[in-house]
């Protein structure tokens, strides 16, 4: 569903195929995030390395610490006041799935809603083969071997 709508569809067989070998839209995905993720170690006071997993375990954690990395940490009052669990909130997988511009948005002919599924970690392998679950799982080990990123 992530294409334009005057591009062809792909099977989900061509498209696992094209994303396994780095022929991506984007680029090679792998690349683009060990690219990231040395650079935030190299710089990490210039560049904070998110990942969506340690989001969904913990965000209130995960909220202080993109406050602290941009200069703004929360008070102690407005962590008692429940500032942090209300900005939780407000930016949650479920309030943004919900705005009217992802419902109804779009972008170069993409619909934001295509980028909204379920929002649960690990889902990803509900969608896919299990030969292609294993054979992504090795690419992941393969790509992320040596760089101590893990999924």
């Amino acid at each position: 569903m992530l294409r334009h709508e005057s591009k062809e569809l792909l099977s989900l067989d061509e498209a696992f195929d094209k994303f396994y070998r780095g022929i991506y839209a984007f680029g090679p995905f792998f690349e683009h995030v060990l690219g990231y993720w040395k650079a935030s170690r190299e710089n990490p006071n210039k560049i904070l390395f998110l990942k969506y997993e340690d989001l969904k375990e913990d965000i209130s954690c995960q909220l202080k610490h993109l406050a602290m990395f941009l200069g703004v940490p929360f008070t102690e009052d407005e962590e008692k006041g429940g500032v942090v669990e209300e900005i939780a909130n407000i930016c949650s997988f479920e309030t943004l799935k919900e705005l009217e511009v992802n419902k109804n948005g779009s972008q170069n002919g993409i619909p934001y809603k295509v980028f909204f599924r379920k929002g649960k970690v690990g889902d990803w392998s509900n969608c896919v083969t299990p030969s292609m679950v294993e054979r992504l799982e090795k690419l992941i080990q393969e790509k992320l071997e040596n760089s101590s990123l893990t999924f």
